[in-house]
């Protein structure tokens, strides 16, 4: 996944106007650095409606609850997804020549979650910031909910971007995988249901009360910011298969040292 940090560090898009939910206002003591949290959230590309000049597409927020000037951008989880909704915009019918021609000039770009992140904690205590809207896949959500429910949990909505983790049981640790030439173990934060699900068909045969533990991107990200565990330096976000598509898309020279496919420990 290296290939995918340089290239976002490289994409100077985002400003200094991005503020997330998840984000407090006082600074935690921290276990991992800020530097070593970016490069782990840099496995994961996510995905923002811009124009040509790469400044994101955001909406004014009612000044109720927020301050006087603030927007929301939104982050799509899903290419496929921000870019139905760019086709949405630009087949819509408006009157305004400069309007229309503005929303046909709209496109998907593509950025880390360490870059939004690194731009996160450095204008957390700005005004006028923009706020930040995560669209998950709908997938995702229901896959996520079905778990909580089979677990015993009466959960009515899901407001976050859900992470799925596999564990040995629900009372044991979590189920590592081997990458690289050294067959380096890493516990794997799969943001694709599928993608864990493929893994405790693996665990199952040996341990029959293997699972999968839901949590949100917000819990990952305030854990990795408060916790000093061990274990959170084996964590690594495993990107969608539709993420792993597109990161296989970049050209070759920033794609040359993606990390091999994952293989659980024997």
């Amino acid at each position: 996944m290296n290939s995918l940090v340089r290239w976002g560090t490289t994409l100077g898009l985002v400003g200094s106007t991005l503020l997330s939910t998840f984000l407090s206002a006082s600074a935690p003591v921290l276990a991992l650095s800020e530097q070593k949290i970016k490069q782990i959230l840099d496995q994961v590309p996510v995905f923002l409606i811009t124009n040509p000049q790469g400044l994101p597409l955001s909406r004014p927020l009612e000044e109720q609850n927020t301050q006087k000037g603030s927007s929301v951008t939104g982050v799509y989880m899903s290419q496929q997804e921000a870019q139905a909704f760019v086709n949405q915009l630009r087949n819509a019918q408006e009157k305004d020549p400069k309007k229309a021609e503005m929303l046909k000039s709209l496109q998907v770009t593509a950025v880390p979650l360490g870059v939004i992140y690194q731009q996160l904690q450095k204008t957390k205590n700005q005004p006028n910031r923009l706020l930040f809207a995560f669209k998950p896949v709908d997938r995702e959500i229901q896959g996520a909910m079905e778990l909580l429910r089979q677990s015993g949990q009466d959960i009515k909505q899901f407001r976050s971007v859900p992470i799925f983790l596999v564990r040995f049981a629900p009372d044991k640790g979590y189920v590592p995988i081997e990458l690289g030439a050294d067959k380096k173990e890493y516990i794997p934060l799969f943001t694709s249901k599928q993608d864990a699900d493929n893994l405790l068909k693996q665990v199952k045969p040996k341990f029959p009360k293997a699972d999968i533990q839901v949590v949100d991107v917000d819990g990952i990200i305030k854990t990795l910011q408060e916790k000093n565990d061990k274990w959170l330096e084996q964590v690594i976000f495993f990107p969608s298969p539709e993420a792993r598509q597109y990161i296989q898309s970049l050209p070759k020279n920033s794609a040359s040292n993606q990390a091999p496919p994952a293989q659980r420990k024997k």
